[in-house]
Order: structure tokens, then C-alpha cells, then sequence
């Protein structure tokens, strides 16, 4: 059995979650092979630099303008054009089809999606199509030539029913979760990973992402982690600030202002991020699709900090009303948010246990049995 997996690199979530998928399907079915391809960068490399890079930049710094194209492209005349623009880019991506001839096509990005669904309309491919929705909230792009995906996967139940009320077939709609890394089911040794991290087991641990490679947000981010580092509650904090050393070097300086070298590390870059979460009483960060299910698959409560307008807004509200997440809207208030919440043990036992309600750990398993078994 032929498969391929398409995503596109708009944000590191719709690469991150096709890797998953990858790596379950190789682990578990001998008899399957699989491909991973950024759909958008073999149709044309130029278009898809110019268009990831026009992403990164809207959402580093404009934002709000990012959040209208994002609100925009769900009806109306962007919509169409959105939709029509993929038509003329699926035809560039049949001669892969026809050079693959794959029986399953897993897409981790709506652009992938749109394509492969209108070449199975012009009869030009007969596989299977199955979509993997990789945020907690539901958008129009991702159904675009719904008659013609097979299969569809969504975060959690109240997503399969907007799906449902736009008459997609039950049969079709899985609420499996974003599929994550396996890792996130291990049973890890705390006073290991305390020890190699060189942290007390007598304090709570704070685990504070700083917005990845283009530190998005960054004045804000920095404000709310200089308000975090202050706190004289008994707590020690593993800032990870990605590929961006500007934002590592603000962390830093931070560190040294206030002399929190012994209660504070800074990582650029770590691969030990569910060790990390295994041994965390709370997680502050972006609500990306992908880091808001590992966060749950770790029973984490949340700190939201800096969501894009758009999917990640509206990820944040969800969570928020679940009872599981904070979203921090003013920097300058965030001290007193954080001093309000680590002193308040109940409320933090409540949001964690709240994480239940969505928390699907084994969700790229599951995903990969229904594809396959």
C-alpha cells in the first residue's frame, strides 16, 4: 500500500503532526509505505517561500491583519479565490500523483486537501483522501471539496458536530485528537529528568515556551516573563526560547537581573520536551494545535500568552472555556495572574483535571487503526 502525506510549512503544527503519523505507520505497518512531501514547495518553490514567509511576517508583526485574512478566507470573494488558486496548483500536483500512485492521501494542511479533492472530482485520482484537522476550532477551508475527502479528523466532539450541521456524513468524522508524538505516552523517571535538568523536587515547575523560531510577540513575552522570574512563590521555571537567540539572550538578561540562576534554566533548543511536561505543574505558551495537545496529552493547565488572531484566538477561547487554560490579554497584569493561580493549589488541581475532557494521548494510534486496520 502506497501512502503520502502532505502538509505545507505555514507554522511548524501541520509538519509536526504529518511526522507523527509518519512514524506510527512505520513502527506499526510493515506492509505500508509511506512518503512525507510539503505539497506546496513541489508545486513551486518560489510561491511557497514567498507565501511562508509573508506568513511569518503578517503574523510577527501584524498580526490583526493576519486574524482578517484568516476570518475572510472562510466565505466570501478571498474564499474563492483561495479555492480556485488551489485548482490551478492541483493540476501542477497531478504528475506527482500519477509518478506516486498512492492508495491513501493523509493531509495535515487544507491546501492539500482542497487539491486532492478537486483532482478526484475530474476523475483524475481515485484514492482515498483523509483530512487531519490540526486546531480546536473548526474552519470552512478545511471542508472545501468535503464530497470527495473520505475521511476527517478532528480535536475533539464539539468539532465532529459543526462538521456534522455542515452535512458531512458521521461516517466520515473521527474525533480522534491532533496526533502528537508517541513519546507523550511513555512513563518517564521524575527525579531522572530533575536531575539531568538540575531542578528541586521540593518546588512547583513552570514550563514557559517563548514563541519558537520568530519569537512572535516578543516585547509582550519577555514583559510576562520578567513578571514570572519576580514571584517569590516556590517555584523554578525551564524557558525554552526556540531557534531565536535574541529572544534566548532576553531570557537571560532577565535571569541575571534578578539573580534566578539557581530557580530558572534557559534552553534554546531542547528534544526532551515530553520529559519536560512530564515533570511540569503548569505550561505557558502559544495555543498552537500541536503544543496545546501535547499539553493536554500531559494533563498540563495552561497559560496562554500572544495567540495569533485567527485559529489560534480562537483555540484560546475554547480553552479557556473548557476551564483548562488563562489567556494572559495584558502583559502588565500578568504578575498578578500568575501569583493568584500558583497560590491557589484548587484551582490548578481543577484546570488539570479538566484536561481529561480533552486530553487524547493516543490519538495518532488511533487515527493510523481507522486508516488502516
Amino acid at each position: 500500500m502506497k501512502v503520502l502525506i502532505f502538509y505545507a510549512s505555514y507554522g511548524g503544527g501541520h509538519l509536526n503532526a504529518a511526522k507523527s503519523i509518519k512514524d506510527c505507520i512505520i513502527t506499526n505497518y510493515k506492509n505500508v509505505d509511506v512518503e512525507l512531501i510539503d505539497c506546496m514547495k513541489y508545486i513551486n518553490k518560489t510561491i511557497e517561500k514567498v507565501t511562508t514567509s509573508a506568513y511569518n511576517k503578517m503574523a510577527k508583526k501584524a498580526p490583526w491583519a493576519w486574524g482578517k485574512i484568516y476570518e475572510d478566507s472562510q466565505k466570501g470573494p478571498l474564499a474563492h479565490i483561495s479555492s480556485r488558486s488551489n485548482q490551478i496548483m492541483a493540476i501542477k500536483l497531478l504528475k506527482l500523483l500519477r509518478e506516486k500512485k498512492p492508495d491513501l492521501i493523509i493531509s495535515t494542511h487544507p491546501f492539500g486537501s482542497q487539491m486532492c479533492s478537486y483532482l478526484k472530482r475530474k476523475s483524475k485520482i481515485n484514492a482515498k483522501i483523509a483530512t487531519i484537522m490540526t486546531d480546536f476550532a473548526p474552519h470552512d477551508q478545511w471542508l472545501v471539496g468535503n464530497d470527495f475527502t473520505d475521511y476527517y479528523f478532528v480535536a475533539h466532539d464539539s468539532m465532529k458536530k459543526y462538521l456534522m450541521n455542515k452535512n458531512i456524513p458521521i461516517e466520515k468524522v473521527f474525533s480522534t485528537g491532533i496526533p502528537i508524538s508517541n513519546r507523550f505516552t511513555e512513563k518517564f523517571d521524575k527525579e531522572k529528568i530533575l536531575k539531568d535538568f538540575n531542578l528541586s523536587n521540593s518546588k512547583q515547575t513552570i514550563l514557559f515556551f517563548g514563541g519558537g523560531e520568530f519569537g512572535l510577540g516578543k516585547t509582550k513575552t519577555t514583559k510576562i516573563f520578567e513578571n514570572l522570574v519576580q514571584l517569590n512563590e516556590n517555584i523554578q521555571i525551564v524557558a525554552i526560547s526556540g531557534k531565536n537567540p535574541e529572544m534566548k539572550n532576553n531570557f537571560e538578561n532577565i535571569v541575571k537581573k534578578f539573580n534566578k540562576q539557581d530557580s530558572v534554566k534557559v534552553l534554546s533548543y531542547t528534544d526532551k520536551i515530553p520529559e519536560l511536561m512530564s515533570i511540569s505543574n503548569l505550561v505557558v505558551t502559544k495555543p498552537g494545535g500541536l503544543t496545546t495537545s501535547e499539553s493536554l496529552a500531559s494533563h498540563l493547565p495552561m497559560v496562554i500568552i500572544n495567540p495569533i488572531p485567527g485559529q489560534e484566538k480562537e483555540n484560546a477561547e475554547f480553552l479557556e472555556n473548557k476551564g483548562i487554560a488563562i489567556w494572559i490579554k495584558n502583559s502588565n497584569g500578568s504578575k498578578i495572574i500568575f501569583e493568584l493561580l500558583l497560590s491557589n493549589k484548587e484551582k490548578l488541581e481543577l484546570m488539570k483535571n479538566n484536561t481529561n475532557i480533552l486530553a487524547k494521548p493516543f490519538s495518532t494510534l488511533e487515527i493510523c487503526k481507522i486508516l488502516f486496520d
